[in-house]
């Protein structure tokens, strides 16, 4: 493979992890803006930046049924090094240096900022608390990842590809593409068998509910396993493989996703100030350490 595929940092398809959010930002609208159709937001013939399209072809060609099972094998061990939550924000805030030099946005400080936006909303504390934590499984691409094996919207596995997915027509380069197992509707599903039976695109969604799935609400653990799942909760594709359970707990997904997108703001939270309130409402759920 080229060094593009395998994630050197000179053949990134973007130039920061912010780039991707940005552009699902544009392509998902706040339903509140009128100035712009649905389908202008969503023009992909005359993209805006030709980095989001190279990183949705890296990562459509790539995402294999079988890289998800070897990602799953090699990263869910959770034994990789053990960090205070705090911690690992912090960590994860590392990534700035490398983020879009359009926006002064770090990771921390969106993580802060969808937390309070929730926080001032009067939602329960474990609502809050998931805003704070939904994007800390990007601390993958501090152990070695990919950006494309860390963001972009996921999508299924293991079965046919849904148009509803951005650039669909990559697909047509990964080798599960020519699988006819993994080309039929349901593939290797059965109908309505249920999310938690479904395989994935490998991502920092996956990687942060597995991390923290014995200590969060079952609504708190949805949000953080398919907020990135686009395809399924904003364009209601894959409903087939869903079971009234999925349908109900994607009402909290759905209620989350505004905090997720909308939340950012040019002024940057004080995170000296916040960080008491914060490391007691962790420690309220969370173990002192996370294996990550």
């Amino acid at each position: 493979m080229s060094n593009e595929i395998t994630g050197d940092p000179a053949g990134a398809p973007l130039r920061g992890l912010n780039e991707w959010e940005e552009d699902v930002v544009r392509r998902y609208p706040d339903p509140d803006l009128k100035h712009k159709s649905r389908e202008e937001f969503r023009n992909y013939a005359e993209p805006p930046r030709a980095t989001v399209r190279e990183f949705y072809r890296i990562n459509h060609t790539e995402q294999t049924f079988d890289f998800v099972q070897a990602r799953k094998k090699q990263f869910l061990t959770l034994d990789r090094r053990k960090m205070s939550t705090w911690d690992a924000m912090e960590y994860l805030d590392t990534l700035v240096d490398d983020s879009d030099p359009d926006t002064d946005l770090s990771q921390l400080q969106h993580l802060l900022q969808t937390a309070e936006a929730i926080r001032a909303d009067g939602h329960p504390d474990w609502f809050v608390l998931t805003g704070l934590l939904h994007d800390l499984g990007k601390v993958l691409c501090l152990f070695g990842e990919p950006q494309w094996a860390v963001v972009g919207d996921t999508f299924p596995v293991g079965c046919a590809y849904s148009d509803k997915i951005v650039y669909p027509e990559y697909f047509q380069n990964n080798p599960d593409s020519r699988n006819p197992l993994y080309q039929t509707r349901l593939g290797i599903y059965e109908e309505g068998c249920g999310l938690d039976k479904v395989h994935l695109s490998w991502g920092h969604d996956e990687y942060i509910y597995q991390v923290v799935k014995d200590y969060l609400p079952e609504e708190g653990l949805y949000m953080l396993r398919y907020h990135s799942f686009y395809p399924g909760h904003r364009e209601g594709a894959y409903d087939y493989l869903m079971n009234d359970h999925d349908r109900e707990m994607f009402e909290w997904v759905r209620k989350f996703n505004p905090y997720d997108l909308y939340s950012k703001n040019p002024v940057a939270p004080d995170r000296v100030a916040l960080r008491p309130y914060y490391e007691e409402l962790i420690a309220r759920y969370l173990p002192a350490e996370l294996c990550l």
